[in-house]
C-alpha cells in the first residue's frame, strides 16, 4: 500500500512554499503519494495517511494559514503521524545546528502530537516584496539561506519513518 502523504504549508511570498514542493518531491521519489497544498486550501485531511505542515516565521510566530489549519484538523491530526517544519531564520543558524521551534510552534507540536519538527533557512531577497524585505536586503541581512539538500534529507527521514509505521 501506497503512502499518502499532505504536505500542507503557509508561505506569504513564497519561499516556504519552495521548501513543502521539495518536501513533496522527495517524498514521491521515496514512494509515497504527496500532494502539495497551500494550507489555507486545505480541505480536509481524511484522505491522506499523514501530514507535513510548514509554515514560515515572522516575528517568531508561524504563518496564519499553517496556525488555522492545525486547528481546524487537530482532532483529525492527532490519527495520523503529523510532521512540523518551519522557515525562516534569515542567516545560517538553521545549516549550523538545529533551531528550537518557536515557543507556538512548540506547543501545537505538543498538542498534535508531531512526531518532530525541523526549522530551515528562510529567503529574502530583492525579489521579496514588501518594505522590510527591502530594508534586510539594503541593510545586508537578505540572502537566500533555504538548504535544498537539508531539506531533501529531512523528507527522505519521513518516508523512511512512514514505511516503518507502515511495516509494523
Amino acid at each position: 500500500m501506497t503512502t499518502r502523504v499532505l504536505v500542507a504549508y503557509g508561505s506569504r511570498h513564497g519561499s516556504t512554499a519552495g521548501i513543502a514542493e521539495q518536501i513533496g518531491a522527495t517524498l514521491r521519489a521515496d514512494g509515497c503519494e504527496a500532494d502539495v497544498v497551500p494550507a489555507g486550501k486545505a480541505e480536509d485531511v481524511a484522505d491522506y495517511d499523514a501530514v507535513v505542515l510548514g509554515g514560515a516565521l515572522y516575528a517568531g510566530r508561524w504563518h496564519g494559514d499553517a496556525r488555522r489549519f492545525a486547528r481546524r484538523h487537530g482532532g483529525e491530526l492527532a490519527d495520523r503521524p503529523v510532521f512540523l517544519f518551519s522557515s525562516g531564520p534569515i542567516d545560517d543558524s538553521a545549516t549550523r545546528g538545529e533551531v528550537p521551534p518557536a515557543p507556538g510552534v512548540k506547543r501545537l507540536a505538543a498538542r498534535l502530537g508531531a512526531r518532530e519538527h525541523v526549522t530551515f533557512g528562510g529567503s529574502v531577497t530583492t525579489e521579496t516584496p514588501g518594505w522590510f524585505a527591502r530594508q534586510l536586503v539594503r541593510r545586508g541581512h537578505g540572502g537566500d539561506f533555504r538548504d535544498p539538500e537539508r531539506v531533501r534529507s529531512w523528507a527522505h527521514h519521513v518516508a523512511a519513518d512512514l514505511e516503518e509505521t507502515e511495516s509494523d
